[in-house]
């Protein structure tokens, strides 16, 4: 008879893996910190930014608008804008806009500036157009109005009763109405500018 075999339940050693070469702590944490400091990079650009926007957007003086319906406010950018900025402070100051009628008035727009006012007329010298992309046509800004020359402005502007993005690059955008809108929103053609004067604004 066949000897029997003692089966057996001893596990064999396996032999170990041999350990790969040890991560270095500074490579496992490189990721993280090379995105901590993009993170810093973009978060520093992004407040240099707003700093160089707050800068330009800068007021030295604001108008004011007397109209026959009351009292309008508005700031201009000269540091965005200069051109068009000085030729309107111009302007006002000579008395250029006192007695003018809004000329035009519809749901989204009113414009003056026309001594004959028709919309056919202007001050006698023309600025070259004058575009900045931080300045866009919405809700309460300034534009100067012109023909279909790019640099046929003179003294035509327009105050923007709503957005108007499809005049973005097209027309010089140059100040913003800071008081007032609710006079703006009733203006008819009957009505006039009284009188602009402008007021400096003390540097903060």
């Amino acid at each position: 008879m066949a000897k029997k075999t003692k089966k057996t339940t001893e596990r064999r050693p396996v032999a170990a893996a041999r350990p790969g070469p040890e991560r270095s702590p500074f490579l496992r944490y490189l990721p993280a910190a090379f995105l901590g400091l993009v993170v810093l990079v973009v978060a520093a650009t992004f407040i240099q930014q707003q700093r160089q926007l707050k800068e330009a957007l800068s007021v030295t003086h604001t108008v004011n608008i007397e109209t026959s319906k009351g009292m309008v406010t508005v700031e201009v950018y000269p540091r965005l804008a200069p051109i068009t900025v000085e030729n309107f402070e111009k302007l006002v100051a000579e008395g250029f806009y006192d007695g003018l009628k809004w000329h035009r008035v519809e749901d989204w727009v009113v414009q003056t500036g026309d001594p004959l006012g028709t919309g056919e007329g202007g001050s006698p010298d023309a600025i070259p157009l004058e575009i900045n992309r931080a300045l866009k046509n919405r809700r309460g800004m300034l534009g100067m109005a012109r023909t279909n020359d790019p640099n046929s402005a003179t003294s035509q502007f327009y105050v923007l009763k709503s957005d108007a993005a499809w005049l973005d690059g097209g027309y010089a955008v140059f100040g913003k109405v800071v008081s007032g809108m609710d006079v703006i929103d009733q203006l008819t053609t009957e009505d006039t500018i009284v009188k602009a004067t402008m007021e400096a604004v003390a540097p903060e």
